[in-house]
């Protein structure tokens, strides 16, 4: 069973697989013992346990691949975390190209930050994720065009994968932090 679990409007925490996954947090102070931390952007120095480049990895038994955007200025990632695909897109949130998500390939949950509502309900078509977990992110009002375009069903400081994945349709849940 994964948990996704809100830290801010625009990272979370991936646990229940093999190593914990901390996505988009203000700064890499909690990869390492922490288990794998996935930046935003790229930064020069390493840090034990981050990950903030374009390119293949696999940390702790996680398979992790960093799609670059904007030249490399800004990295998304695609990782299979207990046998589930998983694809977080970094904040902004930008257009993707036919080569871009053809390198994803098929993923079971998608994680974006609220943005424009179209580009979201693209982004959403092209991937066709089984779950799509929004996060409120930074962009004032964005939430709300967001809402009205996919239909958020649920809203939680925490989302658990259980089991099978949805069969049909597709469950939609904004991740807000409890301090929110």
């Amino acid at each position: 069973m994964l948990t996704f679990t809100a830290l801010t409007t625009s990272s979370f925490r991936v646990t229940g697989g093999t190593t914990p996954v901390t996505v988009f947090p203000a700064k890499a102070s909690t990869g390492g013992k922490d288990g794998i931390t996935l930046l935003s952007v790229p930064e020069e120095t390493d840090t034990p346990g981050a990950i903030s480049w374009p390119g293949e990895y696999n940390v702790g038994g996680i398979s992790v691949k960093g799609i670059g955007h904007n030249d490399g200025k800004q990295v998304s990632y695609v990782a299979d975390i207990d046998g589930v695909r998983c694809a977080f897109l970094s904040s902004p949130v930008l257009d993707w190209t036919d080569k871009q998500i053809e390198s994803v390939g098929d993923i079971a949950v998608l994680v974006l930050p609220a943005t424009d509502g179209k580009l979201v309900q693209k982004l959403v078509d092209e991937f066709d994720p089984r779950v799509l977990i929004i996060l409120p992110g930074t962009e004032k009002g964005a939430l709300g065009s967001v809402e009205k375009v996919i239909g958020v069903k649920e809203r939680a400081s925490e989302y658990k994968l259980k089991g099978a994945l949805p069969a049909e349709g597709r469950e939609v849940v904004v991740l807000e932090s409890p301090n929110m």
